[in-house]
């Protein structure tokens, strides 16, 4: 079981993602996800956040907003591939986006970002985030790379 965050950097209708394309044997490879990455101990979500972001693209996060939290399983269900992740949005940070060994950093138009390649569950919560829909709790199944199951329960 592993804690994660996820942040999705907006500005002037635009996202920053990951292609996350250099990294072998990597659980998203070829996949546009946020920047992030697991909790190191004793680490809270919005410490993890600011320090994987500051990682990833060189930059500190100045005002962000907790959108959710994705239970992503798999059909297994084995301990190492069940992941709890915060997802963020962030409006503000300083800095200048730098570039990150784990794929390339680009800037996607949001009514673009689902042609790209997603997990199939992010396309469900990319809906929630772009509609605000409020604060949710998304439970996929997947089994390899097709969602098999979904359940979400929305707060407000």
């Amino acid at each position: 079981m592993f804690l994660c965050t996820e942040c999705f950097i907006q500005k002037d209708g635009k996202t920053l993602m990951l292609h996350r394309n250099k990294k072998e044997n990597d659980i998203n490879k070829n996949k546009w996800i946020g920047l992030g990455g697991k909790f190191e101990i004793g680490e809270s979500p919005e410490e993890c956040l600011i320090r994987e972001v500051k990682e990833e693209a060189g930059v500190i996060l100045n005002k962000f907003r907790l959108r959710g939290i994705v239970t992503f399983n798999t059909i297994a269900n084995k301990s190492d591939d069940l992941y709890y992740i915060f997802i963020y949005t962030a409006s503000e940070y300083t800095g200048e986006i730098g570039t990150c060994d784990e794929g390339d950093l680009h800037w996607v138009d949001n009514d673009k970002i689902l042609d790209r390649e997603l997990w199939e569950g992010d396309r469900l919560f990319w809906d929630w985030i772009l509609n605000e829909k409020g604060l949710f709790s998304a439970n996929f199944i997947y089994d390899g790379d097709k969602l098999v199951k979904d359940d979400v329960i929305f707060y407000f």
